[in-house]
């Protein structure tokens, strides 16, 4: 079997670079093909756009793609990253026509840098303020047609005035089983290594939907099979992996797990706040929220209420937990 390439090279060649090779999200990428070609055909930058979703399904990846068949340079960058409005007008003004601009984590953008994002966007224009008080003058800078690409995890974080800028605005939503497994055949190929069909099933279905994190254990099961193994991915081994690395049946891990069982045992099952929580599981509440509740929500072990977070009937089952009428009527 040949030598697996180094990860940095695997994370790359990930990256789909045709719309075959994105797998998933049918909807979201029929809208943007006739996006990109309608553009095309006036020949004019395609139109802000903005995808939002968890965390780990591809938003990343498809602005890269969109750049790809748009035929534009790509610059990425992130909210966090851009701190003053001088950072935003030194990476504006560096873009040249039809360029795309990639922010990740739009939702954490400053407010005074938002606000100088507004006419860049509506009019390529760039407005730069120079001194301090009454000789204070405003200078415009016309900026050459460009796009920005937005993802957020958060889109409710966002306000209304950045928000309704963008001309499209799509979800990407969680994967499938047979679409996670369409992706594990194709990176273990790209890992060049082989796996039986059981063993990418497993390894799909403890995914979270999350092509991300099923590229994350594939790896990780991969140097288990190189080192206890002969290289290749069978079911026993991939289970002996995921148990290993305390990833159960359907996914949960250690941290998922401590979750519920703090809700459930010192809580009564709740509703406990999210700060409380946090307190309790020696988590930060962002890591709870983007990390541990999209998937428990979705699975249906965890509930939000106004009073908190509750752990479901679902969520005792699965731990083994009996979910008594007095938990019942309390949980009502």
């Amino acid at each position: 079997m040949s030598i697996p390439k180094k990860d940095a090279v695997f994370d790359l060649a990930l990256r789909p670079t045709e719309w075959a090779d994105y797998i998933g999200q049918e909807s979201v990428k029929s809208n943007l093909k006739i996006l990109i070609e309608a553009a095309k055909g006036r020949n004019e930058p395609i139109d802000h756009i903005l995808l939002y979703g968890p965390a780990g399904l591809g938003k990343t990846t498809l602005a890269n793609l969109i750049a790809k068949k748009s035929g534009s340079q790509i610059r990425i960058t992130s909210g966090p990253a851009i701190e003053k409005v001088g950072d935003l007008a030194s990476i504006l003004t560096g873009l040249a026509e039809g360029d795309i601009l990639f922010i990740d984590e739009v939702h954490r953008l400053n407010k005074l840098v938002e606000e100088i994002l507004y006419p860049a966007m509506e009019n390529s224009v760039l407005d730069i303020i120079i001194g301090k008080g009454p000789s204070a003058k405003t200078i415009q800078l016309q900026l050459p047609r460009f796009t920005i690409i937005a993802a957020t995890t958060k889109i409710g974080s966002i306000s209304s005035p950045l928000r309704s800028r963008f001309g499209a605005t799509y979800r990407l939503d969680f994967y499938t089983k047979e679409e996670i497994e369409k992706i594990l055949e194709r990176s273990a190929a790209l890992l060049d290594v082989l796996a039986e069909k059981e063993a990418l099933e497993l390894i799909s279905k403890v995914s979270r939907s999350t092509p991300r994190i099923a590229n994350r254990i594939l790896k990780r099961v991969r140097d288990y099979s190189q080192v206890n193994g002969s290289g290749m991915i069978t079911k026993k081994l991939a289970k002996e992996a995921l148990e290993l690395m305390e990833i159960d049946e359907i996914g949960l891990e250690r941290a998922d797990i401590k979750l519920l069982e703090t809700i459930i045992e010192k809580y009564s099952g709740g509703p406990v706040g999210l700060k409380t929580l946090a307190a309790s599981t020696f988590e930060e509440e962002e890591t709870i929220e983007d990390v541990h509740e999209p998937y428990l929500l979705q699975i249906g072990f965890l509930a939000r209420t106004p009073q908190g977070r509750t752990a479901t009937k679902k969520a005792y089952e699965h731990l083994g937990i009996n979910f008594s009428e007095k938990t019942l009527t309390t949980k009502s």
